[in-house]
């Protein structure tokens, strides 16, 4: 496998985590295309605990982010800050509110939230090397913070999210759930996945795509 791509997760779960099977549906993706890849996330604590059962916060209880994404990867996880952008071909950030509560204080602070200093300067060295980065579901909002303003994102139709994102500096584009905003010239890709997916199968579509592209990208 010569390509290589890092994959950020930020905890194990929808409401407080990554989106579990938009993480699935992603290393399945690189897998078929051949693509190898490792897993990284923020060894620090979740913002919240949420039982995924009642949707309510978990009071008293703490989970550690990067312990709870090793769920996801199988226990083949690396601490973020040990990702080195010039070990990879490319990055994915998958979604879920990890990306909003503790990736970002996106789901508390709005327009006016800061993101993870640790995470930044990870992207950083894609972005300064050009190495495409792919992003889904709500993870896109991260963008104008992360990689800088003017760069084109989707998160599907939401006016509050695609609001924030102008407001920021960035350029959302309205999407379908089965379909990519690819921004060539800044090398990013976003597609809303669970923002809009009302099936498993819908989300496969647009992260295949999202996989795909990146694939290509890569070569470019």
């Amino acid at each position: 496998m010569s390509k290589q791509v890092a994959v950020i997760l930020s905890g194990c779960g929808v409401f407080d985590g990554s989106e579990i099977h938009e993480t699935t549906l992603t290393l399945l993706r690189l897998d078929q295309l051949g693509i190898g890849y490792r897993c990284f996330a923020p060894d620090i604590a979740q913002h919240h605990v949420i039982d995924h059962r009642s949707g309510e916060v978990a009071e008293g209880e703490s989970r550690n982010v990067l312990e709870e994404s090793a769920r996801l990867a199988r226990g083949e996880i690396s601490p973020l800050d040990e990702l080195e952008a010039g070990d990879f071909d490319a990055a994915i950030l998958p979604g879920g509110f990890g990306a909003a509560k503790t990736l970002s204080t996106f789901a508390a602070a709005g327009d006016e939230m800061e993101v993870l200093g640790e995470l930044a300067e990870v992207l950083a060295g894609f972005r300064e090397a050009r190495k495409p980065i792919g992003l889904m579901c709500i993870s896109p909002v991260l963008v104008p913070r992360l990689l800088g303003p003017g760069i084109a994102v989707t998160i599907g139709h939401d006016p509050s999210v695609a609001g924030a994102i102008s407001a920021m500096g960035g350029l959302h584009r309205s999407c379908g759930v089965e379909d990519i905003v690819v921004d060539f010239e800044n090398r990013v890709i976003t597609t809303p996945a669970y923002m809009l997916a009302t099936r498993i199968s819908e989300a496969a579509t647009g992260i295949f795509k999202l996989v795909d592209r990146l694939d290509e990208m890569m070569d470019l």
